[in-house]
């Protein structure tokens, strides 16, 4: 059973239950209990981040969407869009324990050749990284802070 640890992000009010040896927890978006992994630990603190504190309206975030990449099946964690629809910012979560290196950002530019966003996010719960993408020069660049939702 996965015990909650902090993490580098605000703490939420999350609902848990406990179901024989397993956690579960409340995911305010898709309005279900799931299973409380390290992962959606760090996801559910992300999306509740991006709400509370950066102001993304809930209704434009999608959790967990699948994309076809070669032939495979492959699922993004976080992807918001904006009000006329557009992909703005794609998420990749990680496990506390999963360092953030190479592989990881190499997921995520897989993943967005798909997509084509401008916003890219990677964290761990403990490590964030944000990276804006310049289709045109085909350039990328690291910021700061995650900007708020306009």
């Amino acid at each position: 059973m996965f015990e909650p640890v902090p993490l580098n992000l605000p703490a939420y009010p999350f609902k848990i239950k406990q179901e024989g040896d397993v956690n579960f927890i409340f995911d305010d978006i898709r309005k279900k209990f799931l299973v409380l992994t390290p992962e959606e630990w760090v996801r559910q603190h992300f999306v509740q981040f991006i709400i509370q504190e950066k102001k993304y309206p809930k209704t434009l975030i999608k959790l967990e969407g699948g994309l076809k990449l070669h032939s495979l099946q492959k699922r993004t964690d976080i992807v918001v869009f904006n009000s006329q629809g557009e992909k703005i910012l794609m998420i990749e979560c990680k496990a506390p324990s999963v360092a953030i290196n190479q592989k990881v950002f190499d997921q995520i530019a897989r993943y967005n050749i798909v997509h084509k966003i401008p916003l890219l996010a990677v964290s761990n719960g403990l490590q964030h990284y944000y990276c804006t993408i310049d289709f045109e020069t085909k350039s990328y660049k690291f910021i700061e802070s995650l900007p708020d939702y306009k």
